[in-house]
């Protein structure tokens, strides 16, 4: 995960076309990688503004930075993108983050700001997570769940639902009231169109691969998003004993084998503030 991680986020900052002498702002910063990518990048004459909502994960970036020898290269804001109060008007020339509009419901508010803090010419680089098929397979599921007729045996569809709706919204409803599930790569676009942005140039990319995770109990210690429960939560809470075993004797065989397949769908969006 973690490699994969770090190819996003050089995909990011391709993008982003630093330079020299540049100051950068990336927003949701986590726990710095971006950040500390760039500067290995750019070397000692690029500023960095880091901001996060967790102290804890600004803190940490802190130490990282200290440890490095990089602290005095980069400035650490504790704020939300929607305000990034602490930053002035046209004063920087990159702003990059790494999924941080999915988890926000107000996505044009956000590109806004980032206009704001951007100089003219400035640049914004973006990854974000697209989950709205996600969504979709599960809705789809279930109404097929639903359509089953009264007394029909087919549990481990019933189960598999009851599963999939821990970790995905699974009604229209749902779908759109979610800020990771309620956009698509083509609204991104759009998004940085109303804001202003000008030079939008969007990569969309799929990658369906075989699971990485071939072991039972691993994977039911894992979470596939950060509001997700463990997968494991439901079976061993709300499952009976023998919906258990059964979900179990089902799909266990499917893991430890290699049978399942992830979709990975990550919309890459760079663009510019317009000169005047």
């Amino acid at each position: 995960m973690r490699t994969e991680i770090a190819q996003i986020a050089d995909r990011v900052l391709d993008a982003a076309q630093l330079g020299s002498g540049m100051t950068l702002v990336d927003v949701g910063s986590g726990d710095g990688l971006v950040a500390f990518r760039a500067i290995d990048r750019v070397g000692p004459s690029l500023r960095v503004f880091l901001t996060d909502v967790s102290a804890s994960l600004l803190q940490h970036s802190e130490s990282v930075a200290t440890q490095r020898g990089i602290r005095d290269q980069r400035t650490f804001l504790q704020c939300s993108a929607e305000a990034l109060r602490d930053i002035a008007e046209a004063s920087v020339d990159v702003v990059t983050t790494r999924a941080v509009l999915a988890y926000l419901p107000d996505k044009i508010a956000v590109l806004r700001e980032f206009r704001r803090i951007l100089k003219p010419g400035g640049r914004v680089s973006i990854a974000e997570p697209i989950r709205r098929d996600d969504a979709f397979e599960a809705s789809s599921l279930k109404k097929f769940v639903d359509a089953l007729p009264t007394g029909s045996d087919d549990q481990f569809f019933r189960l598999l639902h009851r599963w999939r709706s821990t970790q995905f919204p699974d009604t229209e409803e749902s779908i759109s009231k979610n800020p990771m599930t309620n956009y698509s790569e083509r609204d991104l676009v759009r998004y940085a169109l109303d804001t202003g942005f000008t030079d939008i140039h969007m990569e969309f990319h799929i990658d369906v691969a075989p699971s990485q995770v071939t072991s039972w109990d691993v994977l039911l210690r894992t979470s596939p998003l950060p509001w997700a429960p463990p997968l494991g939560k439901l079976p061993l809470e709300q499952f009976t004993v023998e919906e258990r075993r059964f979900f179990e004797q089902v799909f266990r065989p499917r893991v430890e084998s290699c049978q399942l397949f992830g979709a990975e769908r990550i919309a890459y969006l760079s663009a510019r503030k317009p000169l005047m």
